[in-house]
């Protein structure tokens, strides 16, 4: 028996807590109660690794690159005009996607009345743009401003690319160990995720009724439905417009795009996906470039999902968010998600951070935690998707692509 449950995976343990939660919110909700302190000490923990990894992944991932940004200019703008061009559109959908929808109208969590709006609704344009220059790194990181924190390590990071020998090493060779750190503290922390996720449930279950399974279900629809829209919508198209082959295209990013969703990893996948963009006809010069640099700046999946979830948290906590507010809670999403690829479970904590700085509540990041196994298979698979193509389309532009098509004819523009 010992050796049965030492060989589950944390997936299974986080769905073995999800039901078990569920049914003691059902049988027992009064016990159920109880169990709020439980999923506070989870939530307390996500809550303390944001500030410590989105600085060390921004910093290291601008100032770690600029000398390459330097090298290789050209392909270094287009991509990233690229990248931000797609990844706003992934936001885009996902924000129309989830207010269409709604997944979360209808889960109790007791922390909003409904219809409230969010703390700062009347904000001006002026003082958001104040609001986010810190007057202090350190008082924006104690009580978690996401905006002011992103800020400043972009400032940092800028800055520190512009310094050179042992200074700029041991500044980069830090934020290096400390984005190391924090992804063995974040995986330490996701060894509690089962309890916290089951009590989580519980006490929701219990508060709410057995509607809100129903509200979680509904979420993980609502993002397949983004996704496939996305694909359909804005991949598609981008296929057709950069003239790239189609059948070569998909045959080449089959298996990998399998591995990356089916072990929801897309350190699995990388290698093989760069292996068959470059035999399609990518060369490796843009290969190497493209990809992974688009695993900082391009994670479509992602962003499409933090877009979805981040509402569903505001529906489900009865929290009205203005046109203006999620606008600017894309803007948050869009910079956060920066550099943050290679972490487990990233795109949570992002969400967290982005939930804590609009003041919602973190009892339905939990929630959502529950089922991010299920959602993040296939954000994770439109990630890989998303960059192989950014691969293609760049050599296009480049007009050093080498597939059977006439390299001159639709090729874009350069400029």
């Amino acid at each position: 028996m010992w050796t049965f449950l030492r060989r589950r995976t944390l997936t299974q343990w986080i769905l073995f807590g999800m039901v078990a939660g569920a049914v003691l919110g059902w049988a027992a909700p009064g016990f159920a109660a109880s169990l709020q302190p439980a999923s506070t000490l989870f939530l307390r923990m996500i809550k303390s690794i944001i500030v410590p990894l989105i600085f060390s992944t921004l910093v290291g991932g601008i100032a770690g690159h600029g000398d390459d940004l330097k090298k290789v200019g050209r392909l270094a703008l287009r991509s990233v005009v690229y990248f931000e061009v797609v990844t706003t559109l992934a936001l885009v959908v996902g924000l129309v996607m989830v207010n269409l929808v709604r997944p979360g109208v209808g889960v109790s969590l007791g922390t909003a009345p409904a219809g409230a709006e969010v703390a700062g609704s009347a904000a001006t344009f002026s003082s958001v743009l104040q609001h986010i220059v810190p007057q202090s790194f350190f008082e924006a990181a104690a009580q978690n401003e996401v905006l002011q924190v992103v800020f400043w390590s972009i400032l940092f990071g800028l800055a520190l690319s512009q310094v050179h020998g042992r200074p700029k090493e041991v500044m980069l060779g830090f934020c290096g160990a400390l984005a190391e750190v924090m992804f063995k503290f974040t995986a330490i922390v996701m060894k509690y995720a089962p309890i916290g996720v089951g009590a989580a449930i519980a006490f929701t279950v219990g508060h709410g009724g057995i509607r809100v399974l129903a509200s979680l279900g509904a979420l993980v629809l609502t993002l397949y439905g983004a996704l496939v829209i996305f694909v359909l919508g804005v991949l598609l198209p981008i296929v057709l417009i950069a003239r790239v082959p189609l059948g070569p295209f998909f045959r080449a990013i089959k298996e990998p795009a399998l591995i990356a969703f089916s072990t929801a990893s897309s350190e699995a996948a990388l290698p093989l996906a760069m292996e068959r963009v470059e035999a399609m006809g990518v060369p490796r010069r843009i290969v190497a470039f493209v990809i992974p640099i688009g695993y900082s700046f391009n994670l479509d999946g992602s962003t499409l999902y933090l877009a979805v979830a981040s509402l569903f948290v505001a529906q489900a906590a009865g929290v009205h968010l203005s046109l203006s507010q999620q606008l600017l809670m894309m803007l948050t999403l869009m910079i956060t998600s920066k550099g943050v690829a290679g972490v487990p479970r990233a795109a949570v904590v992002i969400l967290a951070a982005t939930v804590a700085s609009f003041q919602l509540p973190l009892e339905a990041v939990a929630l959502v935690f529950g089922v991010d196994q299920l959602m993040d298979m296939g954000r994770t698979a439109i990630n890989l998707v998303g960059n192989a193509l950014a691969a293609a389309v760049m050599a296009r532009w480049e007009g050093e692509q080498t597939w059977d098509a006439p390299p001159n004819q639709g090729a874009i523009p350069a400029t």
